[in-house]
């Protein structure tokens, strides 16, 4: 059944999974969907009719790509634009399908859908082979760390269901997919237009004893794997509240990875500041001791110290994200200008931003023959490239074979996100000795070896000056307006402590 709008509430009580479906454009992966949803009844009441009815008012063949594909360019130009999600249950687990365009220059659109998913459906024209973007996108599932992936041969119907080209598609694409990593859970021939092995097994296909498409999306692992990862919670924003007494500060975001509970020790990075989770907070829910990945809440902290929007949390006594202003990354690059060394850039990994620039090109690749140029000084739009880049500050991260999600990053450039990536290594810095130390101080503050009793002595009373007034070292906090009023009136209270006769002057 389609999850209506009203029970969606429901379904953080299931198991939950994004699957990414992808592939060269006009290859069917629209009608692949549609034809899913239409023969497990999974649409919404009279939809089916009602886009049969529109294509009987328009003159045109009925498509089930059409119950995707809503926008009015997609509908009259055959492909997809936008990457649609689709709300879809079975009796295993509730699924968001991401529809992703095919289109080259729809690609940024490719890989936004692609990033949010846990697994992908790779489609292939039966008639028409592996093309340019079949191996691209393959690619990118790779340098997005998508381990779960299954490969759909589509438009059998058009080979006449001939068990040896479907033989001979698997063979070429599973040895380009094992060359950047990745390794299809199964090759399944479907054919989308009449609903083969999509629900259902095909008489037509008998040849195949596999699963379907179906079958494989209920055969998944649960993406709760994730849960058994490290803690990772970017800091979106805090929020101090209040009114009605209230006076919680809570630190939110959403959970990438990991589990935490009331009571535990939390580090932000790259800061280095410890705390420990007084409660979780979450907006309409009912109050939890534990969060874990895929949960976009806030917790609140015993001792208050001051985070900000850009620090990753992680759990004190688990692997901690690596530090680094030097990156080592694999990215591909979609601005319409190329990517140039020294160029400044923005970065943005998780939540957090900094400045960046490239600081080598190592290699630059081609995504859809993985042809190799070393010594390039620039990267071309739809691009791959091996660099290493130079950030302003440290961040924090993690690996691209550690922690996918926050491995992951963007580039801007000129206000517009023009290319992205994932975090292959971190390399050392001019500032690594000094992190260090501040992490250890922040992790366990050391007492100076001067007693207090010294340091009392040192600053005891002496004289001023001609002045017999005399005074110890002490620290001034001074909040509030930093108008002349304040600041006249700052002058006032030193000069009264220096003498008592000169605070009307000093004050003047």
């Amino acid at each position: 059944m389609a999850i209506p709008a009203t029970q969606r509430e429901h379904v953080a009580d299931r198991d939950r999974m994004n699957i990414v479906i992808a592939g060269h454009v006009d290859h069917g992966k629209s009608t692949i969907i549609g034809r899913l949803l239409a023969d497990t009844h999974s649409l919404p009441e009279g939809k089916l009719e009602q886009v049969k009815a529109l294509c009987a008012r328009t003159a045109k063949p009925f498509e089930y790509a059409f119950l995707l594909d809503a926008l009015k360019d997609e509908q009259a130009q055959g492909i997809t634009i936008d990457a649609a999600r689709v709300f879809f249950k079975t009796p295993a687990r509730d699924y968001i399908i991401i529809d992703a365009p095919g289109h080259i220059e729809f690609l940024k659109n490719m890989i936004t859908g692609a990033a949010r998913a846990e697994a992908a459906l790779l489609v292939i024209d039966a008639n028409e082979g592996v093309m340019e973007n079949s191996r691209r996108h393959g690619y990118m599932m790779s340098m997005l760390g998508i381990a779960q992936v299954a490969v759909l041969v589509n438009k059998m119907d058009l080979v006449d269901y001939s068990q040896a080209h479907f033989a001979r598609l698997e063979s070429e694409y599973r040895g380009f997919l094992d060359r950047v990593g990745v390794r299809p859970s199964v090759f399944i021939p479907v054919a989308g237009r009449g609903g083969d092995n999509i629900a259902g097994p095909s008489t037509r296909l008998a040849w195949y004893r596999g699963p379907t498409v179906l079958d494989t999306l209920d055969a998944f692992p649960s993406p709760r794997a994730q849960e058994n990862q490290p803690f990772r919670m970017p800091v979106q924003d805090v929020y101090k509240f209040t009114g009605r007494g209230d006076d919680r500060r809570i630190v939110s975001g959403t959970v990438e990875s990991g589990r935490a509970r009331v009571g535990d020790d939390v580090v932000f990075y790259p800061s280095g500041k410890r705390s420990t989770i007084g409660s979780i907070e979450g907006f309409n829910r009912a109050p939890a001791a534990e969060i874990s990945a895929g949960e976009a809440v806030g917790f609140t902290l015993r001792e208050q110290i001051y985070v900000s929007r850009g620090e990753l949390a992680a759990v004190g006594d688990e692997k901690r994200p690596h530090l680094s202003s030097r990156l080592k990354v694999s990215l591909f690059w979609l601005g319409r200008r190329p990517l140039v060394r020294s160029k400044p850039y923005v970065l943005k990994i998780g939540t957090a931003r900094a400045t960046v620039h490239v600081e080598a090109i190592h290699r630059v690749i081609d995504a859809s023959d993985l042809s190799a140029a070393d010594g390039r000084d620039r990267v071309e739009r739809h691009e791959v490239a091996e660099c290493t880049l130079a950030c302003n500050r440290a961040v924090a991260f993690d690996v691209g074979d550690a922690v996918a999600a926050t491995s992951r990053f963007v580039i801007v450039d000129d206000y517009e996100i023009s290319g992205g990536g994932i975090v292959r290594e971190a390399l050392p810095d001019r500032q690594d000795s000094a992190r260090e130390r501040v992490l250890l101080r922040e992790y366990k503050w050391e007492p100076s070896f001067i007693a207090p009793e010294r340091r009392a002595a040192r600053t005891a009373p002496r004289p001023i000056r001609s002045s017999a007034v005399s005074r110890r070292g002490r620290t001034n906090w001074l909040t509030g307006s930093s108008s002349a009023t304040s600041r006249a009136r700052v002058r006032a209270a030193w000069a009264a402590e220096r003498s008592p006769h000169a605070s009307s002057a000093s004050a003047r």
